[in-house]
């Protein structure tokens, strides 16, 4: 019998570990000795061939047992209970391992599981003659038997003018630097696919977070903005600049516009689905200067008597 081996020892596990226990110790170990992580090291893919195939034993019942009960005794029993292993006749051994799990593994591993017989045997199936080795002409790798590499989750923040505007992104996953092109007028809580990007090689799925930004904040298709106004400017009319997703613009404000008005900027809002875009709204804020002069001084107590005596453009008025 060829060399035996230790697959609990080559996974890392006690011999009473969970299927559970089993299939961690996999994962953990297939991310850290997979061949695309550790590029011009040669036996990496040989460590990984050996962690594929300690849990192809291990995580099945079935191969498990019979691996416990003659891993290690020199080799596997030709009959058992009378009749061949796995059934069939001739005396020969057979299991219920597919040419694509033993191809690429060990001599340990096809002595045990490949069903290999000396000379000719006759299939448990069909009772037709076969050849010595039944796995000629495969050529598969030893990682056709893993199991599919696990997708993972992570969250990506993006500022609000970063998801605007879109464009190449660099993030680090444990450690490793990943480009990605992020979509314009990505959505908050939208999920991007990255393919094989995974620590086990599987899918990364980024869900896109927005960071909250100082100014704007979206409201669905639209953004909000709230822009201060001198109260000049509110009461007679005039210009202001407010901040939209394109930078600033000079934004109209009619005359006697007091806090809390919004005035609506059509299509200066967040991307659509159908290729429009939605609308700014900005939210004025009247304000005052924070220090007078004394002919603005003079000019506010002149207002203030006016508005006191209820007098306005000469004539009196009545509440």
């Amino acid at each position: 019998m060829a060399d035996f081996k230790d697959y609990y020892q080559l996974l890392g596990v006690d011999k009473d570990a969970s299927k559970e226990d089993v299939r961690r110790a996999f994962r953990k170990l297939a991310a850290k000795h997979h061949p695309d992580r550790n590029p011009g090291d040669a036996g990496a893919e040989e460590r990984f061939k050996e962690i594929n195939e300690a849990y192809t034993v291990l995580s099945d019942a079935e191969k498990r047992k019979l691996y416990d009960t003659y891993g290690s005794t020199g080799g596997v029993p030709q009959y058992a209970q009378g009749q061949p292993f796995g059934g069939g006749g001739g005396g020969q051994v057979y299991t219920n391992v597919s040419p694509e799990d033993v191809a690429g593994f060990s001599d340990f591993f096809q002595s045990m599981f490949g069903g290999y017989a000396a000379g000719r045997a006759t299939s448990p199936m069909s009772g037709r003659s076969a050849t010595s080795d039944p796995f000629a002409g495969f050529g598969r790798s030893a990682t056709r038997a893993a199991p599919r590499p696990a997708t993972a989750e992570a969250r990506l923040d993006v500022g609000l003018l970063d998801a605007y505007r879109g464009g190449p992104t660099t993030i680090s996953v444990e450690g490793n630097q990943l480009e990605l092109n992020l979509p314009a007028g990505v959505r908050d809580g939208a999920k991007l696919r990255l393919r094989g990007q995974a620590p086990s090689g599987g899918d990364l799925i980024l869900q896109v977070r927005h960071l909250p930004h100082p100014i704007l904040k979206l409201d669905g298709d639209n953004v909000r903005v709230v822009v201060r106004v001198p109260d000049h400017v509110a009461a007679l009319g005039g210009k202001a600049n407010v901040l939209t997703l394109d930078g600033e613009v000079e934004l109209s404000v009619p005359g006697g516009s007091s806090s809390g008005r919004v005035l609506r900027l059509r299509g200066q809002g967040w991307p659509k689905k159908d290729g429009g875009r939605g609308d700014l709204l900005a939210e004025i804020r009247v304000s005052v200067p924070d220090s007078l002069s004394d002919e603005q001084t003079r000019l506010y107590r002149e207002l203030a008597v006016l508005q006191a005596s209820g007098v306005k453009d000469g004539v009196a008025t009545s509440d």
